[in-house]
């Protein structure tokens, strides 16, 4: 049973008699929305697919964290956003000018990778649900019980608890009315009127009605039990980081018992995505990190969906996009082309229900083959039809440029090793260290390109039997061998397009010219 159908059955057997499971995922727009974070809409789509296969309703929630405060600066900003540290994101200007603030930039862009998904959350922004007062009465709620949930948070704390600071503490933070940051300090709280009175450091000082008020938040660990509640969330899950024994998930589901009165939401734990040969973190500030369009360039949506949903969640694995970029490809199709098999399992057919694929891949072209092939037809679609068409494979123009568009993408991109080319001169260096076999091998070769009696079928089963031995292992071994060196001579590597398609390519002549050290 696939991962996201165990977690289905376990939030039905749990909410038996719940009639909607409110499945909710949220991130910050403090950047580029990164793959790291996309793992987490990711899986709650796919338990809310498991749960409406199920016949259950489901509310599908996304929450934009635009209220929250802007921290630093990520890396190739102008490093004059400086000045914007402390306000709210979605009161910081967009940085490239295009969009109405810094959070709308980044919300626009992630929302319309989720659409190429097909991922169609309800959108929650929170600077919206904070300033509209829908949470002012569970603001005031926490202020009032603000000594427990200080001892709460302190319990998970190694250090005591002092009195001082419990006197002191205030589970919200205040944007200033005038410059817009959070550098402001709570200086009194008035039970019977209900409203506290603070003090920025740029010099304002305001008392606020609590109940009216529209620039007070909740910090992290109070704010999301208290959406739990008010959203009634049966589901959510976590990065690593939030899933320690400490951490804020821990601390989080305290506090919506003891404070809210509320029974927390069923939490899957995540593990991170790292990119291949970088151990760092993903990050939106440092920059390190691929976006899910950044995939989309080089993917279609179903692989990616299909490449998240063979992982269990607390998983971790790595994104590369180098030579694995064939891998994850060649993998796939080979799946998708049994699909529905009898000899297919239970988790890879529905991983690749989840990924979208209707089981008619249609004649689709294998990504690693167009990568071999559009470097040395410099790209041109046109010729690459032609090549295809040559060696029998005929694909209607809409279904291949999609595929040759990103094998551009990526071989111009990330991938250059694949920038291959047809030499120039022929190797006289490589041929000199050839045996005399190896030697009889090309020039047979070569005979049989010149043979122009011969049909392509004829042609390639006689060149694989150029290499004939009685062990069948052992003329395995010698037909790799001599195909090795067929490219080494034509292309300069050990490996290339099949034969059929190298010799509609570079053309028999041109072959010829490189391989036929007769004279």
């Amino acid at each position: 049973m696939h991962w996201s159908e165990q977690w289905a059955d376990q939030l039905i057997e749990r909410f038996p008699d719940k009639p909607t499971l409110v499945c909710a995922a949220g991130i910050s727009p403090s950047g580029a929305v990164h793959i790291g974070n996309f793992r987490e809409i990711v899986t709650v789509h796919f338990v809310a697919r498991a749960l409406e296969k199920r016949g259950r309703d489901v509310r599908f929630i996304f929450s934009w964290d635009d209220f929250d405060r802007f921290r630093k600066v990520p890396a190739g900003l102008d490093p004059a956003f400086e000045k914007f540290i402390g306000m709210p994101y979605v009161e910081v200007p967009c940085p490239f000018g295009c969009h109405s603030s810094y959070a709308a930039h980044y919300e626009q862009e992630f929302e319309a990778s989720l659409a190429a998904f097909g991922i169609q959350p309800e959108f929650i922004y929170q600077n919206r649900e904070y300033q509209s007062g829908r949470y002012n009465p569970f603001i005031l709620h926490a202020i009032k019980h603000r000594a427990e949930i200080y001892n709460i948070l302190h319990a998970f704390k190694t250090g005591g608890a002092h009195e001082y600071e419990r006197n002191s503490y205030y589970p919200v933070n205040v944007y200033c009315q005038v410059c817009r940051r959070d550098t402001t300090v709570i200086q009194h709280f008035d039970e019977p009127g209900e409203s506290l009175t603070y003090a920025c450091r740029c010099g304002h000082q305001a008392t606020l009605p609590i109940l009216r008020a529209n620039n007070i938040k909740l910090q992290w660990k109070i704010d999301w039990p208290m959406r739990w509640k008010m959203e009634c969330v049966s589901f959510e899950p976590g990065g690593r980081d939030h899933s320690s024994e400490t951490g804020s998930y821990n601390v989080a589901k305290v506090i919506s018992e003891r404070i809210f009165g509320n029974p927390p939401p069923s939490y899957a734990a995540y593990e991170f995505i790292r990119i291949k040969g970088n151990q760092a973190k993903m990050s939106s500030s440092t920059g390190t990190n691929y976006t899910p369009g950044d995939l989309l360039k080089i993917y279609p949506p179903e692989i990616i969906l299909y490449m998240f949903a063979k992982y269990q969640p607390d998983a971790s694995f790595h994104i590369g996009l180098d030579e694995d970029v064939i891998r994850n490809y060649t993998e796939y199709e080979r799946y998708r082309n049994q699909d529905g098999s009898k000899h297919m399992s239970g988790d890879i057919q529905a991983t690749l229900e989840l990924s979208g694929t209707d089981g008619k891949p249609g004649p689709t072209p294998k990504f690693g083959q167009i990568s071999g092939i559009l470097p040395l037809v410099d790209f041109d679609r046109q010729l690459l039809q032609e090549v295809l068409h040559r060696v029998g494979e005929k694909v209607e123009p809409e279904l291949l440029e999609p595929i040759a568009r990103r094998a551009e993408h990526w071989i111009k991109y990330h991938y250059p090793q694949k920038q291959i080319s047809v030499n120039e001169e022929q190797d006289h260096e490589l041929y000199g260290t050839l045996d005399s076999v190896e030697k009889q091998w090309l020039h047979h070769f070569c005979d049989l390109l010149k043979d122009d009696k011969l049909d392509d079928a004829s042609r390639l089963e006689k060149i694989y039997a150029i290499c004939h031995h009685d062990d069948s292992k052992t003329m395995r071994k010698n037909q790799k061998r001599l195909f090795g060196l067929i490219y080494q001579f034509v292309l300069h590597r050990h490996e290339g397009p099949r034969l059929p398609i190298l010799i509609q390519v570079v053309g028999v002549h041109r072959l010829l010219a490189l391989l036929d050290f007769r004279e």
